[in-house]
């Protein structure tokens, strides 16, 4: 490998954990070319700026939790349901075994700063609506009563799985030791959500 590439790479891997720790208003470039043990001209030598450098480390997050949570795989499941609960026990793994990356995503993606929000936008605005596509595939093969309104009921089930997303990044962040059972009782409150959305809750 190059000496210039692996030492951006060493860059990447220093400052990915400055900013999980700090977060990316608190992160000063003295602070990170400290922890790159390198001068800030050399920082800036690969990065143009704290910005693209922040970009940058989201880049890789975005790439590394791809390949191994394995959701390109997870998208060709024949229930929708059953993709969305294997996703979320996928996720709960993962992001338990990598609080720093969770912490990065969450920040960039559901606490975004304002000086990256049009950035974050530009940058993964397309990828975002790529994966909610995919997710609308899957969900046009569950079938529905006479009458429903398909997006409508496809939005409903969305902004009620964002919740329980926004939920659970917010007990992992505030707790070092979620269990199993914090899990099951997880997926089985979300379920019980998405049952009355399926099913009624009229009598």
């Amino acid at each position: 490998m190059p000496l210039q590439l692996y030492d951006k790479e060493k860059i990447l891997d220093a400052c990915f954990h400055v900013f999980a720790q700090y977060g990316y208003a608190n992160t000063s470039t003295a602070m990170l070319a400290d922890a790159a043990g390198i001068s800030k001209a050399l920082v800036f030598h690969h990065f143009k700026s704290k910005k693209d450098l922040y970009l940058s480390v989201l880049d890789r997050c975005i790439e590394k939790g791809r390949i191994e949570m394995g959701f390109d795989t997870l998208l060709e499941s024949q229930d929708f349901f059953e993709a969305k609960e294997k996703s979320s026990i996928i996720k709960f793994n993962y992001y338990k075994n990598n609080p720093n990356l969770m912490r990065i995503m969450k920040e960039a993606f559901y606490a975004t700063p304002d000086e990256l929000k049009i950035e974050i936008q530009d940058k993964y605005g397309v990828l975002l609506t790529n994966n909610e596509k995919e997710w609308k595939r899957l969900f046009e093969k569950v079938s529905l009563r006479e009458g429903v309104d398909r997006e409508q009921a496809f939005r409903l089930v969305m902004l009620t799985l964002d919740y329980f997303d926004n939920k659970y990044l917010s007990d992992v962040e505030n707790s070092d030791d979620l269990e199993e059972t914090y899990l099951r009782d997880f997926l089985e409150q979300r379920n019980g959500f998405l049952s009355m959305i399926r099913f009624g809750i009229e009598k």
